[in-house]
């Protein structure tokens, strides 16, 4: 399937070039005009499927333009207007012009491509890979290199059909990875079917997997209502060792047969699982089974934690506003400067999911103002749990003395069980006089004997 054309029109190098990047990422061919000439150009030379067009131009504005190719009938794609000045009146022209919508400056990124995506749909158009249950947006928000990386693996994996293995912590966007990738491949027209690993019990896994044969009647179960689509599991880990082994058999052989039946079907489904970052200890313990892993990490992709991409918050938090705002109804607010440079800065150890509910809370206050300092701070924990990882952990909202202390008592302990719980190595490791150290790890209550022995 060819991508969609798209024609910006806009008189600010800025605003165009930040177009065609969003645009040409999520898999759009993008064309720019700087003015009306270099529009009429452009459009006596290729057809186009959408057009964006700005209404400010200095030589020929865009409502003219627009109902230059109104009234001479040449206007054959959806139009989106875009206007950092816009007035009623303008929508309302623009509209009556064939206009199909209209989007205020400065550009929400999220709501752009979101109206990019209805305009192709309504003209029996779909976005680049966007075939039937895209997820919104186009394609998991961010601008930093690991997000453009790792969309740029996904798309990869998406033309294959071999079993994919998504590990991440939990909110991370897993599922919303599975379901990207499966909008992006040549199975997006047919059924993505999502399985919770720890539903399957030993008295059902083996139905829900393979279904079932009663009395000429068939019950059809995962992998044959996935038929020719894709089977999400979620949770991976959770899986009974006997529901492991049925999905590795059926992997393995490429058929499975109902239970109760005769004959064998074929496994046209692809399969892809979601499983925790630290699933590695499950498979040394034997509580996950290695070949299977193997099997389903024949391609593997690694979903990061929210904090290795921090400089993406702010256009999160600006994603999520607008689609609350449009999906819930709550009432619109702007982050400040200072909320959005705290919480930048926020370790999230719930990851994107954390990020959204904090979004909502935020948006059902019953103000107009934009969201402040002030009221981030009210609503992040004042501190992650002791026990959870340095990284997870909101240093920034403790004092520096406190924070420090929470600093080196991790440090300490992590560095210690790299020596073996042998003080000497880690003097020697840390640039620490022995004695010294001594104090301070007692000082901070890091019972090193419980590590190991000393030399």
């Amino acid at each position: 399937m060819s991508n969609s054309q798209v024609l910006v029109v806009d008189d600010e190098e800025d605003i165009r070039a930040l177009i065609q990047e969003i645009l040409s990422e999520e898999g759009y061919g993008v064309t720019v005009a700087a003015n009306a000439d270099e529009a009429r150009s452009a459009r006596g030379g290729d057809k186009f499927d959408l057009i964006l067009l700005d209404i400010w131009m200095p030589d020929t504005d865009g409502i003219t333009l627009l109902r230059e190719w109104s009234e001479g009938g040449d206007l054959n794609c959806p139009v989106v207007v875009m206007s950092g000045h816009g007035t009623v009146d303008t929508a309302v022209e623009a509209t009556r012009l064939g206009a199909h919508d209209f989007v205020e400056k400065p550009l929400s990124l999220a709501k752009l491509l979101r109206t990019v995506e209805g305009a192709l749909e309504s003209a029996g158009k779909h976005g680049a890979g966007a075939r039937g249950m895209l997820p919104s947006p186009l394609a998991p928000v961010g601008r930093s290199e690991l997000m453009q990386a790792l969309r740029e693996k996904v798309q990869q994996y998406a033309r294959h059909d071999a079993a994919v293995l998504l590990s991440g912590e939990p909110g991370t966007g897993r599922g919303a990875f599975a379901r990207y990738m499966h909008a992006l491949s040549r199975r997006a027209e047919e059924p993505l079917i999502s399985l919770t690993a720890a539903s399957l019990t030993d008295n059902n896994v083996e139905e829900n997997l393979l279904g079932s044969e009663r009395d000429g009647e068939v019950h059809m179960g995962a992998f044959e209502k996935a038929n020719r689509g894709t089977l999400v599991i979620d949770e991976l880990a959770d899986l009974n060792a006997t529901g492991q082994k049925i999905l590795l058999g059926v992997l393995e052989d490429g058929r499975f047969t109902h239970v109760g039946g005769g004959q064998s079907v074929e496994l046209d489904a692809r399969v892809v699982a979601t499983i925790d970052a630290g699933y590695k200890a499950k498979v040394e313990s034997g509580e996950l089974r290695r070949d299977l892993v193997a099997h389903l990490g024949i391609l593997s992709v690694r979903v990061p934690p929210l904090r290795e991409y921090a400089e993406d918050v702010p256009e999160l938090l600006t994603y999520y506003v607008d689609k609350l705002v449009d999906s819930e109804g709550l009432g619109f607010r702007r982050f400040s400067v200072a909320a959005q440079n705290r919480l930048r800065n926020y370790p999230w150890p719930d990851n994107v999911r954390e990020l959204k509910n904090l979004v909502r809370r935020l948006l059902m206050a019953d103000t107009e103002d934009d969201i402040s300092l002030e009221e981030v701070e009210a609503e992040i924990s004042s501190a992650a749990p002791i026990d959870e990882p340095l990284v997870k952990q909101d240093l920034l909202a403790l004092p520096l003395r406190e924070a420090r202390e929470q600093f080196e008592r991790a440090y300490l302990q992590q560095q210690l069980v790299l020596c073996d719980g042998k003080v000497g190595q880690l003097a020697k490791r840390v640039g620490m006089e022995r004695t010294h150290l001594y104090r301070k790890l007692r000082s901070l209550g890091v019972d090193f004997k419980s590590v190991g022995s000393d030399e």
